[in-house]
């Protein structure tokens, strides 16, 4: 049966559960106590599986999706942020608009690093003017972990087309971040970044890499050659 509304979307959802999958997913996502994604719940879905039901449910107005964005259960989350892109990719300039306010208004549910890296190139990205992105700077000064890793990982939308600008200045205001989940985007943005243009990344690495986070510089080198890493990871740039 093709589902036509969330209760739907839901039951086929947990038709894909496990509890042994559901145990693994707490501890993988970090959920316990003082940790990145703590009191965060899993049905036990996995990501094949959550993308097979959310195309059964295209078409869906995205207005419906709300309840789901806002569920307890991290797999209703992620379902909504992978039908929100998928009706994003499709949609006329104006719901464009509305889908991406519609994000905005629920950053507080957009909570684990996969949630941010399957929807924020597609969904806020496209919306960026690469020479002023005043949003991912906005987002970028913010106090939550989640909508800092949103600024930089947006910037992977113009990193495809080639227009590092956002990718760079974003990096620039994280450099000092004191969050291993910000290194670590940031630190793998650089390096997307570095595929179009090592000569700009470089250019980069040669101002901060002395004072970077470690996690991020690594990062950011992982495809360069050993003897070039070496240099920079030892500061002789």
């Amino acid at each position: 049966m093709v589902p036509t509304g969330i209760a739907e979307l839901r039951r086929s959802l947990r038709l894909h559960a496990s509890q042994t999958d559901a145990r693994f997913l707490q501890r993988f996502f970090k959920t316990g106590p003082g940790q990145n994604a703590e009191g965060d719940r899993f049905l036990g879905v996995r990501v094949p599986a959550t993308r097979a039901v959310a195309r059964t449910g295209r078409g869906m107005p995205f207005g419906k999706l709300s309840a789901l964005l806002r569920s307890k259960w991290h797999e209703e989350r992620l379902l909504a942020l992978i039908m929100l892109g998928d009706a994003h990719s499709k949609a006329d300039e104006a719901t464009r608009e509305a889908i991406l306010r519609m994000y905005l208004e629920n950053t507080a549910h957009i909570n684990n690093w996969d949630l941010v890296d399957t929807s924020a190139p597609g969904i806020v990205g496209p919306h960026i003017d690469p020479a002023r992105p005043l949003l991912l700077q906005r987002l970028a000064r913010s106090r939550d972990l989640w909508e800092r890793r949103i600024a930089i990982v947006a910037t992977l939308h113009w990193i495809r087309l080639a227009e590092l600008r956002p990718t760079f200045k974003i990096a620039t205001m994280l450099v000092d971040d004191s969050h291993d989940l910000i290194h670590k985007a940031t630190g793998w943005m650089l390096r997307e970044a570095g595929k179009q243009d090592r000569e700009a990344l470089e250019g980069f690495l040669r101002l901060h890499c002395r004072t970077m986070p470690r996690t991020m510089l690594r990062y950011a080198i992982e495809r360069f050659p050993p003897s070039v890493r070496k240099r920079y990871l030892a500061g002789d740039a």
